[in-house]
């Protein structure tokens, strides 16, 4: 029985992702990668406001990083102020390796790596986002950051 269900998800996923034309998979990419792309514009103006905007306004929001998991938007902010209190230890970030995977009209995930470049380091690392479409755009509803 669980393999007929497991069948069926799988069936139901493919099929709503081959329901889309090309333009349709390229638009989607085209908007996710754009929100990623605000999202380092502000970071590296100092805006980690900004930079949430690219996160699901929600109690929901799962952000993973290391051993911790932070939930809610707010929660998610805070602790990068926390983290982040300063444009030194805010750095210039990079992403890059970017990976979007269009799994159908209203979601996607993408896989990369990130990078701040600091006076006295360079942290780095992988993510992976799982993004939802909402009536205000593409928003990241999960992060999981190494």
């Amino acid at each position: 029985m669980r393999i007929l269900k497991l069948s069926l998800l799988v069936l139901l996923i493919t099929a709503s992702a081959s329901s889309q034309s090309l333009e349709q998979r390229a638009q989607a990419e085209k908007d996710v990668l754009a929100v990623i792309t605000r999202q380092a514009e502000a970071w590296n103006r100092g805006d980690i406001e900004g930079f949430m905007q690219g996160y699901w306004r929600s109690d929901k929001l799962a952000f993973v990083s290391g051993d911790n998991v932070t939930r809610g938007w707010q929660a998610t902010l805070d602790r990068y102020k926390k983290s982040y209190d300063s444009r030194a230890k805010m750095g210039t970030l990079t992403f890059s390796g970017l990976e979007v995977n269009v799994l159908s009209k209203n979601n996607a995930v993408v896989i990369g790596s990130w990078s701040l470049a600091r006076e006295k380091d360079n942290p780095h690392g992988k993510f992976t986002l799982i993004f939802q479409k909402m009536k205000d755009g593409w928003k990241i509803i999960h992060d999981h950051t190494s």
